[in-house]
């Protein structure tokens, strides 16, 4: 997961890194004479790699615009609470402010996604940012 906005300029050059060595790549097999599907075999890897980079770009972007979805798991509240410091725009310093923490305990709890983080502290965060939950429960007998 891209959590900072400097993670994020990296992934958009890894990417564009990527493309110039996957099109390289891409040349010197089709010169020693490999035909299109033991290129496209040889290069799966790569591609992968690639193709999953992107995804994780634009994960970060939808965040940014504020697009965080539901929660269907109370194990992804981590990740909704890094998606919310980032969809309000603030660094990790910034938020570490708010939160009258010092930035490497935000950067830490971020890196582990806020796992075995307690509720009050995640309610403490959500307050930070004025957002209140909603909790429904489905397929209830």
């Amino acid at each position: 997961m891209i959590r900072t906005e400097k993670e994020y300029q990296q992934a958009l050059e890894r990417l564009q890194e990527d493309l110039g060595i996957i099109n390289r790549q891409r040349e010197k097999l089709i010169d020693l004479g490999l035909k299109e599907s033991e290129v496209q075999v040889a290069l799966e890897p790569s591609l992968c790699f690639h193709e999953q980079l992107q995804e994780e770009v634009a994960a970060y972007e939808k965040i940014k615009r504020g697009e965080l979805g539901p929660i269907y798991s109370l194990e992804s509240i981590g990740r909704i609470l890094i998606g919310l410091r980032i969809a309000f725009g603030l660094s990790q310093r910034e938020f570490a402010e708010k939160l009258g923490v010092s930035e490497a305990a935000v950067s830490r709890d971020e890196r582990n996604e806020y796992h075995g983080i307690s509720v009050e502290r995640a309610q403490k965060i959500l307050e930070t940012f004025h957002v209140t939950p909603t909790i429904s429960f489905d397929n209830v007998a």
